[in-house]
């Protein structure tokens, strides 16, 4: 899936919701969900794994919805001006 496509489906599917919980509880969350991934690269098996990637990329979503920018945006810096 296109990141664009992914961030709008993010939007059709939570935005009513995301937009109500608020930037601070979404950045709670997506924390949250960071340390799930964590636990499950150290311990989890690969489904795991998968699943609290996804999530972390839905939260991260949701959060860039909310702020009104694009994932494909700020994906573009490592094309043009990445770090080292």
């Amino acid at each position: 899936m296109e990141i664009v496509a992914f961030q709008r489906l993010m939007e059709d599917l939570y935005g009513d919701s995301d937009r109500q919980r608020g930037v601070p509880s979404t950045v709670a969350w997506l924390c949250e969900e960071v340390g799930e991934l964590a636990q499950a690269v150290r311990k989890g098996s690969v489904e795991d794994q998968l699943h609290e990637l996804g999530d972390v990329l839905a939260w991260v979503a949701s959060l860039a919805n909310q702020l009104g920018l694009s994932l494909e945006d700020a994906a573009d810096r490592y094309v043009t001006d990445p770090p080292v």
